[in-house]
């Protein structure tokens, strides 16, 4: 249950392809495949002829919470009724097929469901037993197949993998998240005040270490440092932060630590020569 937040508002994708397990074989592999579908808010999980019956016990540890999906899921006898309400279906297979059909890839795929969707027009997806995958009668049924680009020689991926690539094709095909953003905390930016009193604790401290030993230059490293710290956007916590060590610094060997140390350093090397 990693990363789940009981907080967040629930998230169904009205209008999300069907997921349909042709003759899965294991009820842990079709609790990984509902464990994957929910995590993209799909919950229309139909099940052709699974090997081990249904409901299946060993699904539910490895579904991981995502009981909604497992108490909606239907079971068909053959995958024709299992699409019966379907207005576009989509094989997924790795392997070549004797046969003329377009073939997309996953996000090509999520893109045209989509398209359908807006029409209110059901989609299904269709996944084939962990073994051997869709049986030629199956793929005939849909309207395109969905090939993932993999490693040609290493091709193979298991159900529930296959079943989170398309899901998250799809999920992203309707996301309105940016790519890149920073997430926002519940902090008090940094008032003038609070960098003023930041400004004055450094200045004095760096002043008291002999780091402005330079008078002609004094202005300009003063400018300098407080222009680092005015493009930080800092917030009163992290400048609370820096003060403590500041702090820190200064104290660590008295005041005016810094020079104390150069000083006892030039003596030793006198007293050496």
């Amino acid at each position: 249950m990693a990363g789940t937040n009981h907080t967040e508002a629930e998230i169904i994708a009205e209008g999300g392809p069907a997921i349909i397990l042709v003759g899965a074989q294991l009820g842990e592999n079709i609790g990984k495949a509902v464990r994957a579908m929910y995590n993209f808010g799909l919950t229309d999980l139909r099940l052709v002829a699974p090997r081990d019956g249904w409901p299946n016990p060993a699904a539910v540890p490895a579904a991981a919470g995502a009981d909604i999906v497992l108490e909606q899921a239907r079971v068909f006898a053959t995958t024709a009724e299992a699409i019966a309400d379907l207005s576009h279906v989509y094989a997924t297979t790795a392997r070549r097929r004797d046969m003329i059909k377009t073939v997309v890839t996953p996000r090509k795929c999520a893109d045209l469901m989509r398209g359908h969707a807006d029409k209110g027009l059901k989609c299904g997806l269709l996944f084939g037993p962990e073994k051997a995958g869709l049986k030629n009668d199956d793929v005939a049924l849909a309207d395109a197949i969905v090939s993932v680009p993999l490693n040609p020689a290493f091709a193979s991926i298991n159900l529930a993998q296959a079943v989170i690539l398309l899901s998250y094709e799809w999920f992203q095909a309707g996301s309105d998240q940016p790519e890149s953003y920073t997430p926002t905390l519940e902090t008090t930016p940094a008032s003038s005040d609070d960098l003023q009193m930041l400004f004055d604790h450094m200045e004095r401290e760096l002043t008291e270490a002999g780091y402005f030993r330079h008078a002609q230059r004094r202005a300009t490293m003063r400018r300098n440092l407080r222009n680092i710290f005015k493009r930080s956007d800092l917030t009163r916590e992290e400048v609370s932060t820096l003060r403590g060590v500041v702090k820190a610094l200064a104290t660590g060997g008295g005041p005016g630590w810094l020079a104390e140390k150069a000083e006892k350093e030039k003596q030793a090397k006198k007293d050496a020569d």
